[in-house]
């Protein structure tokens, strides 16, 4: 069975949101320029998220592109967490390369940069099969279900990374570099799961035929 196409529609909001973060700095929490006002969709759907602040700052800047389409929302969060942790798996991979890090903290740190460079396959995964799940009718379960065990993984990925930094002999400098950008990373894929799942549950065939 031929995988179906994104339509047209879909391909330029992916390539917009993938042009906008090329240019937009993943880890800054504290923009220099004035972000756009988050639409009351974003802030609404944010809610249910386990980090709402962070959802409404992370797809602010989108809203144009997303308007109050659940999918657009949902594909937004996952392109932004892709982004970022491609980010934080190239940060990593440039640290594990100084010269002054410790035997101890190579090992945990080769370990993470493993677990990030799965996240990033995970979410890229993701974000290609929540494209097609749109145009699929009665496989649409079936691929969010892909969707929804693939992000899932991904935030496994993320949370062993920091586990490998536990206890106090790990305490430093690069334990809390790789903390702050691992935490970053896992919440903001927190927060796609649950506007996937959001999706998911909203625009699943029995819900959308019960609906008058």
């Amino acid at each position: 069975m031929a995988k179906p196409k994104l339509s047209l529609p879909s391909f330029f909001f992916l390539l917009f949101l993938l042009l906008t973060l090329v240019t937009t700095p993943s880890q800054s929490f504290v923009p220099n320029h004035p972000k756009p006002a988050p639409t009351s969709f974003i802030v609404s759907s944010c809610r249910a998220t386990r980090y709402p602040a962070l959802c409404v700052h992370c797809l602010a800047a989108y809203g144009r592109a997303i308007q109050r389409s659940d999918h657009h929302l949902a594909q937004a969060a996952l392109i932004v967490s892709l982004a970022r942790a491609r980010s934080a798996a190239s940060f990593m991979s440039k640290l594990s390369r100084a010269r002054r890090i410790k035997l101890r903290e190579l090992r945990a740190m080769r370990d993470c940069v493993e677990n990030m460079g799965d996240t990033v396959d995970r979410l890229a995964d993701s974000v290609r099969e929540l494209g097609r799940s749109r145009y699929v009718g009665r496989d649409f379960a079936w691929h969010m279900s892909n969707v929804e065990t693939w992000v899932s993984a991904a935030l496994t990925d993320e949370n062993t990374c920091t586990d490998g930094f536990g206890g106090r002999v790990m305490d430093g400098g690069v334990k809390v570099a790789v903390r702050g950008r691992v935490v970053d990373v896992a919440r903001v894929t927190s927060n796609a799961l649950a506007l996937v799942n959001r999706y998911a549950s909203r625009h699943s065939p029995a819900t959308v035929a019960e609906q008058p």
